[in-house]
């Protein structure tokens, strides 16, 4: 028996930002994975306008469960969203993030504006302050929501408010696009089993025929 060496920390954050094979095979994999879902092709469309809008949220780790739960309740097929929350990866996050806080920015009528450096500090931070408060009852920590605070009002509710328009927009496009495209893709892999039932149909009745005429 072969045993299977573990993955350290490192090449897991390694293939997150690049994962084995590149970037196009990924993509291609997802595709392929969408194509082939066992469901009509306008709920297949809309599962994944439900995971491209879902990697549009500041919701960072909980892309998955925002995706599924938007697919569920558009009666999309699950799915088909949790893969097309592959939009949001390393090479988009930081044009969607940008694009969504800036915009919201724009929204709320807050002049200022925050560039991806300061957006990863913030989030990072708040991410960091999050955890040792909530371990403060267990060590000397004093509990402290300030930075919370700034970062709710200077990057999250800005991203949330900013994402909603090109969410919608990148929603709507993915699938106004896949939906002609797995359409016709079912109608030809259907066509391409019923030619090959036929074809075997027809090889099992020529057999029957040629036993027959066996003296």
């Amino acid at each position: 028996m072969f045993k299977r060496n573990p993955r350290s920390y490192l090449r897991i954050i390694a293939e997150f930002f690049y994962p084995r094979g590149g970037w196009y095979r990924a993509s291609q994999y997802v595709i392929h994975r969408i194509r082939r879902l066992p469901d009509p092709a306008h709920r297949i469309s809309r599962g994944i306008a439900a995971g491209v809008f879902a990697s549009f949220t500041p919701f960072f780790g909980l892309h998955f469960l925002t995706a599924a739960c938007l697919s569920w309740i558009i009666r999309g097929n699950v799915l088909a969203s949790l893969l097309a929350t592959f939009v949001g990866n390393p090479i988009t996050f930081p044009l969607i993030a940008e694009l969504s806080v800036n915009l919201g920015n724009a929204i709320l009528g807050q002049p200022s504006s925050v560039h991806l450096p300061e957006i990863a500090a913030q989030f990072a931070a708040a991410t960091s302050d999050f955890w040792m408060n909530m371990k403060a009852p267990f060590t000397d920590h004093v509990v402290d929501w300030s930075r919370m605070s700034e970062f709710f009002h200077r990057v999250f509710l800005p991203y949330l408010v900013g994402c909603i328009i090109p969410g919608i927009v990148a929603g709507t496009l993915g699938y106004a696009l896949s939906n002609p495209v797995i359409h016709a893709y079912q109608r030809r892999r259907i066509k391409k089993l019923k030619e090959r039932y036929e074809k075997r149909l027809k090889a099992g009745r020529d057999k029957a025929g040629e036993a027959r005429e066996k003296p």
